[in-house]
């Protein structure tokens, strides 16, 4: 089992993942689940993963190395996507992607291959979590 979590409080946001993966009794290691993108002054991006490893490592390499969402155009990464929504929709394109790809052979090895992962953080010019948080009731 693995999990991540995000939690928005009045200071801001905070979120959390676990790091150990347990392939069987003597093959316990730790992974870095919590990936950070930081460029100050533009963003900070936070993605908190849980699930099959192998898919989230994945699919997050391929969303470093770019993603073309649409044939056409220019490979976008978290660094370069103009909103938090065009990042979610890069990391749930990765992700579909990598299942559709690995799935079937793991799945013959009945290996769950479900993966999650979180995202949150601002992106300059974008609405501010302050602003955000507002809008909820309390």
């Amino acid at each position: 089992m693995t999990y991540c979590v995000g939690l928005l409080v009045d200071e801001g946001l905070a979120m959390i993942a676990d790091t150990r993966t347990n392939a069987g009794v003597d093959n316990i290691s730790s992974y870095r689940k919590l990936h950070i993108v930081d460029k100050p002054g533009d963003r900070v991006l936070a993605v908190a993963t849980a699930g099959n490893l192998s898919v989230t490592q994945t699919a997050l390499a391929m969303v470093r190395e770019g993603v073309h969402l649409n044939v056409g155009e220019e490979a976008e990464t978290l660094e370069t996507a103009s909103s938090l929504f065009r990042c979610a929709q890069l990391l749930g394109h990765a992700l579909r992607n990598v299942r559709q790809s690995i799935a079937p052979a793991l799945e013959a090895d009945s290996l769950n291959t479900s993966a999650s992962m979180l995202l949150g953080g601002q992106i300059a010019g974008a609405m501010d979590w302050r602003t955000l948080r507002s809008a909820w009731p309390s």
